[in-house]
C-alpha cells in the first residue's frame, strides 16, 4: 500500500524527473550534485507524505468516517421522528380540546343522538391523544439513551482530533528532519566544489574585487583568456547574423567534448563573458553616465567625439574603468583579425553592446533590454567607437593574463 500510494504522489514525478536529468551531468559537477541529492530527498519526502495519508486514512478518516456515517445519521434520524411524533401529538391535543368543548355544548342543550356523538368521539380522540403520547415518550427515551452513549464515547471521538494533529506534527518534523540533513550536506559539498567563477555572476564589482584582492573581475580575465588560447584567427563571425555564431545557447560542461574545437570553445567563452556582462547589478559603463554616453553617439565631428569619449571614460569609477580598459583592449585585440575571424568593431559592437551599457529603466526587465539596447543605434554606436580608438582612448599595453593564474595561449 506504502509504495502504491507513494508512487502516485507528484514528489515521486518531480524526484523521476531529477533522475533522469542528472544521468546527463558530470556526476562531480555541483548541478549534478545538487541534482542527485534533489532526487534523494524528493523520494524521502514522498515516503514520508505517504506514511502521513495511509495513517491519517487508518486513524482518523476511517473513525470519524462510521461516526458521520452510521452513528450519527441514527442520532439525527431519531431526533426526526420525535420532532414528527411532537408535532402530531400537539394536532391530536388540539381537536380534543375543541372536540371537548362541542361535547359540552352539546350536553347543556340537553339530550339525544348528538350528545351521544360527541361523547363517542371525544373518547376516539382521547385514545388516539394516549396512543400518541405513549409513541412520544417511548421515542423521546431511545434518543436520550442515543444522546447517552454518544456522550459516553465523547472521549474518543476528540482523540480522533488530538490523533489528526499528532499525525501532522510527526510528518512536519520528518519531513523538516530530511530537508534539513539534505541541506547541510548538499552546502558542505557545495561549498567544497572548486568553481572560480561561478559565484561571482550577479556581484558588484567592489564586493568581488573586495573578496579576491583583485583589479580585473575574475570571470573577465577567464573568459578573455579562453578566447585568446582559443583562436584570435578562427572565423566566427561570417554568418549574416554574428548574434547566432558568436553567442549560441550555453551548454553544460559536461556536454563539450574532451577535446573542443576552437569554434566550439570561442563561443562558449563568448557566452560566458556576455552573461557575467549582462548579470551586474549595473553596467560596466553605468547608470550614471548612460546619457552622456547617448550624447557622445549622436556628435558628428570626430575628433569632438574621440575627445567626449575620453571625457567620460575618464569619469567611471575606477573598477569601472579598469575593466571596461581591459576589455575594450581585447575586443581591439580581437577586431586586429577581422579579415580571417569576420569580428569586425561593428559586429562586436553588436553583440556586447547591450551587455555594456542600458538604462537603468529597462533593468531588471530582460526583455525590454534585448528591444531597447540591441536596436539601439547610440549603443552600438559608442562601443564601436570606443573599440575603434581603444589605443587612443586606453593608451599602453594590457596583460591579459594580469593574475597569472592562467596558462597562456600556446600560440602566443
Amino acid at each position: 500500500i506504502l509504495g502504491s500510494v507513494q508512487k502516485k504522489l507528484p514528489l515521486m514525478a518531480l524526484s523521476t524527473t531529477m533522475a533522469e536529468s542528472f544521468k546527463e551531468l558530470d556526476t562531480e559537477s555541483s548541478l549534478g550534485k545538487a541534482l542527485e541529492m534533489g532526487c534523494c530527498i524528493q523520494s524521502s519526502l514522498a515516503k514520508i507524505l505517504a506514511e502521513f495519508e495511509i495513517a491519517l486514512e487508518r486513524d482518523v478518516l476511517q473513525p470519524l468516517n462510521k461516526l458521520s456515517e452510521e452513528e450519527l445519521p441514527i442520532i439525527l434520524k431519531r431526533k426526526k421522528t420525535l420532532q414528527k411524533l411532537i408535532s402530531d401529538w400537539n394536532t391530536i391535543k388540539s381537536r380534543l380540546n375543541q372536540a371537548a368543548k362541542s361535547s359540552g355544548n352539546s350536553a347543556g342543550a340537553g339530550t339525544g343522538p348528538g350528545v351521544s356523538s360527541a361523547a363517542n368521539k371525544l373518547e376516539i380522540l382521547k385514545e388516539e391523544e394516549e396512543e400518541v403520547k405513549r409513541k412520544v415518550e417511548q421515542c423521546k427515551d431511545e434518543y436520550m439513551a442515543d444522546l447517552y452513549h454518544f456522550s459516553t464515547k465523547e472521549d474518543s471521538y476528540a482523540s480522533y482530533f488530538i490523533r489528526l494533529l499528532e499525525i501532522q506534527a510527526q510528518y512536519h518534523r520528518q519531513s523538516l528532519g530530511s530537508l534539513d540533513s539534505a541541506l547541510a550536506e548538499l552546502k558542505e559539498s557545495h561549498s567544497q566544489t572548486d568553481s572560480p567563477v561561478a559565484g561571482y555572476y550577479g556581484v558588484p564589482l567592489e564586493k568581488h574585487f573586495k573578496s579576491l584582492g583583485r583589479e580585473i573581475a575574475l570571470p573577465i580575465e577567464a573568459c578573455v583568456m579562453m578566447l585568446l588560447a582559443s583562436g584570435m584567427r578562427e572565423e566566427v563571425g561570417s554568418a549574416p547574423d554574428p548574434l547566432a555564431t558568436f553567442l549560441p545557447k550555453m551548454q553544460p560542461p559536461a556536454s563539450l567534448p574532451s577535446s573542443p574545437h576552437p569554434q566550439g570553445l570561442f563561443r562558449l567563452a563568448a557566452g560566458a563573458l556576455k552573461s557575467y556582462l549582462r548579470e551586474l547589478p549595473q553596467p560596466l559603463m553605468t547608470f550614471e553616465l548612460y546619457n552622456e554616453w547617448v550624447k557622445v553617439a549622436s556628435l558628428k565631428d570626430v575628433d569632438g567625439r574621440i575627445q567626449r569619449l575620453r571625457d567620460t571614460c575618464s569619469r567611471l569609477p575606477r573598477d569601472s574603468y579598469n575593466n571596461l580598459r581591459y576589455l575594450i583592449k581585447f575586443l581591439a585585440k580581437l577586431a586586429e583579425h577581422q579579415e580571417v575571424n569576420k569580428m569586425t568593431p561593428s559586429n562586436i559592437a553588436i553583440v556586447l553592446g547591450p551587455n555594456l551599457l542600458w538604462s537603468q529603466q529597462s533593468a531588471g526587465n530582460p526583455m525590454q533590454l534585448d528591444l531597447a539596447s540591441v536596436s539601439s543605434i547610440q549603443v552600438v554606436g559608442v562601443v564601436e567607437a570606443l573599440i575603434q580608438n581603444a589605443d587612443t582612448l586606453f593608451p599602453g599595453e594590457v596583460d591579459f593574463n594580469v593574475s597569472g593564474m592562467f596558462t597562456p595561449p600556446a600560440n602566443g
